[in-house]
């Protein structure tokens, strides 16, 4: 039997280590894995003498972790094309979604389709993303906002990764927007969620944690925090999407429960960044969306630099503010919206991603020991991955150890 299954030579490594500077490159190198997971890496001349299944030279490429979209919609019905015109006329998201479009028109859609009519646009979905480098996926519930379509979005969220052979976490999102059976009454409606959903989420194993939007248009942080109580005394991570239109003490209130993350992030004050930084909370930052609605009000960057909270990138993949599929874009719209480096955006869609989901332990960056997620790259140098955009460099996709892509 062989020692190892793939041993990958000629290559050059960006291991995306945060000990290590500069990419924690390693030129002249070697990569081999074993049971899915790497085995060993390093510079090719200190490889040591064992046996390969099978030996594949890179002929020079880049080898990065694969990436990770750690925010993403992906499972919903119809589209919000019309509201794209609509904003673009002038109009603004707050005044579409009272008016009963935004969210809502996404939850008429998502209820009255049957579970083929989701799958299947969700499926080419996740192989253009896995097609631009991302072997690990989180999709949101959120447009069902009752027990049974909300368990129905994240069953076809779950049945999405085995047949792409990429590896999904689902979140509820069940507080996503006050759906329209309940208006004027939130708090019943939490009641439902923390009484009715919830419940049939953890005994069902269809979610991983539970996300919730703290907003003047969707919840606040009163009712939130009754949620993410009845969350974590049932063995639920959170995380939220925090001060995306206002502070509304979103990231606070992300900071007092641990929340894995909090997202979007526009108005956070320095205050709510301090208190993420004390909390372990990830950032995710979500330039699509920040695109998409117009906005001026820039995350704020150097105070989460300033106060090293981890700083994530994903695509929020959605039918009515992000309807963005690629993530190496999400990452040119990082560094040209949001100013942030080239490397910064690469770590966000690996290792910082990979803290925003929890499993940072098992994958996002290149480490023995590590899931053998990987993403071989046509570029001249990992920058290039933010430089350019509108192409795709991908030459192999590798999860755990196979390729996918």
């Amino acid at each position: 039997m062989p020692d190892w299954d793939l041993l990958i030579t000629d290559a050059r490594i960006a291991t995306m280590r945060a000990d290590a500077a500069g990419y924690g490159v390693v030129d002249n190198a070697a990569l081999a894995i074993a049971n899915g997971k790497i085995a060993w890496l390093g510079p090719a001349a200190e490889q040591p003498v064992e046996s390969a299944g099978e030996i594949r030279s890179v002929a020079g490429r880049w080898l990065t972790p694969a990436l990770i979209d750690c925010h993403t919609h992906l499972v919903f019905g119809g589209d919000r094309a019309p509201e794209f015109e609509q904003r673009l006329s002038g109009v603004s998201y707050e005044q579409i979604a009272k008016d009963g479009g935004g969210i809502l028109s996404t939850v008429r859609a998502t209820r009255e389709a049957e579970i083929d009519t989701l799958y299947d646009p969700a499926f080419r979905r996740i192989r253009e993303m896995a097609a631009n480098g991302v072997a690990t996926i989180e999709i949101k519930s959120g447009y069902g906002l009752d027990v049974a379509n909300e368990l129905k979005m994240l069953g076809v969220a779950q049945n999405l990764g085995g047949a792409a052979g990429l590896s999904i976490k689902s979140t509820l999102l069940a507080a996503h927007a006050l759906p329209p059976e309940y208006a004027g009454h939130p708090n019943r409606y939490i009641d439902l969620i923390i009484d009715e959903i919830l419940p049939e989420v953890v005994e069902r194993e269809l979610a991983d944690a539970v996300d919730a939007y703290c907003e003047t248009i969707a919840f606040d942080a009163p009712q939130i925090a009754k949620l993410f109580r009845a969350a974590t005394e049932s063995g639920m991570r959170v995380k939220l999407h925090a001060d995306q239109l206002s502070d509304g003490g979103g990231a606070e209130l992300a900071a007092r429960f641990n929340a894995l993350s909090a997202d979007h992030l526009e108005y956070t004050s320095t205050t709510g960044v301090r208190a993420m930084a004390d909390a372990g909370t990830t950032a995710v930052l979500l330039p699509g969306a920040f695109l998409t609605l117009n906005e001026t009000q820039k995350p704020p960057v150097d105070a989460l630099r300033n106060h090293a909270v981890p700083i994530a990138l994903a695509t929020d993949c959605n039918p009515g503010t992000s309807p963005l599929c690629s993530l190496p874009y999400a990452m040119a719209l990082g560094s040209r919206l949001f100013g942030l480096t080239p490397e910064e955006c690469l770590a966000g869609t690996t290792r910082e991603a990979a803290k925003a989901l929890g499993l940072f332990e098992d994958r996002g960056t290149l480490e023995v020991g590590k899931r053998a997620d990987i993403a071989i790259w046509n570029v001249n140098h990992p920058r290039d991955l933010a430089y350019w955009m509108g192409t795709n460099p991908l030459d192999t996709l590798l999860v755990a150890g196979l390729a996918v892509s």
